[in-house]
């Protein structure tokens, strides 16, 4: 039985002796080819102290935290250092092919991009939230890689940090387009989270113990439909233009509204109602949505 304990990988030589590979040319980046990993360790979860860009087939049984990769074809996953990779029981499928490129933050130093990658939000999403590319978009991606293993296998120079650098901006930018490009492709299933938001903001705001509870939070929200905080944010600004916070506030505007012109209730009895500690910060909130204060907005009515 493999051991469930996360196993920190610290340095990029210690990725490459668990996977069973020699030593990497540089201790800094490395490509690795997934179809030569040794399948014979006892370790079935790892964190890496480094970010990991991985393109892979056949990852059908590989999951991210508790959530499952649903796709069997070529896709991108994107981790940032501190996050686990965990497997199911049975190790590696025998047809896992593709690559993983380990790129360890000292690499970045004293570079644009050591600030710029922390803004490329898909490095927090879950693996079942990854990138699904066309033949096209993979190859693209293959190539970039190809160009970094190329460069630094060569004789290392002063120009090879900037080359690479180049190449995983590259590869960075192409992830951002195809991301908005799978927003755009995938619609049906996204629309389908966007009703599901919307049924989970209306269970929460039916709830008789709200006072007790607060509002709801993006991380609640997040987790209530299985997906990431940043997935979801991404998601919402492509369909709607609006954050997870914008959509929070809304249906809670609108739930406002209702009480408002139904209900004889004051407004600190609705600000209570809808998990507001002091109706002060409710009334602010109302009168930003609205341009109106709660009363004004119950006056229109008579």
């Amino acid at each position: 039985m493999k051991n469930q304990t996360p196993y920190r990988i610290k340095s990029i030589t210690e990725g490459h002796r668990l996977a069973g590979l020699e030593k990497p040319h540089h201790p800094l980046i490395s490509m690795l080819d997934v179809s030569k990993f040794k399948n014979d360790s006892d370790v079935n979860a790892v964190i890496f102290d480094f970010y990991t860009v991985s393109l892979k087939r056949g990852c059908n049984n590989l999951l991210y935290g508790q959530q499952k990769y649903d796709f069997d074809e070529g896709l991108m996953a994107f981790m940032s250092p501190g996050q686990i990779l965990r497997g199911e029981e049975g190790g590696l499928p025998p047809n896992l092919e593709g690559w993983m490129l380990f790129i360890h933050p000292d690499f970045l130093w004293n570079t644009a991009l050591a600030k710029k990658i922390k803004q490329y939000e898909y490095f927090g999403y879950a693996t079942n939230e990854a990138l699904f590319l066309s033949d096209k978009e993979e190859s693209i991606m293959n190539s970039i890689v190809e160009n970094i293993k190329a460069e630094y296998q060569a004789h290392i120079d002063k120009f090879s940090q900037d080359v690479i650098i180049a190449q995983l901006e590259l590869m960075f930018t192409y992830a951002q387009r195809f991301y908005e490009r799978q927003f755009i492709t995938r619609k049906i299933s996204n629309h389908k989270v966007l009703e599901r938001l919307e049924s989970v903001l209306d269970d929460y705001f039916n709830r008789e113990d709200l006072l007790s509870k607060g509002l709801p939070t993006v991380q609640f929200v997040a987790e209530s439909l299985n997906i990431s905080n940043k997935y979801l944010g991404t998601l919402l600004k492509q369909l709607t233009g609006q954050t997870t916070q914008q959509h929070i506030h809304e249906k809670l505007i609108e739930k406002a509204k209702e009480k408002l012109s139904t209900t004889e209730l004051s407004v600190s009895e609705i600000a209570y109602e809808l998990g507001f500690e002091h109706s002060q910060s409710f009334s602010k909130l109302f009168k930003i949505k609205t341009k109106q204060s709660p009363l004004e907005f119950r006056q229109s009515f008579y």
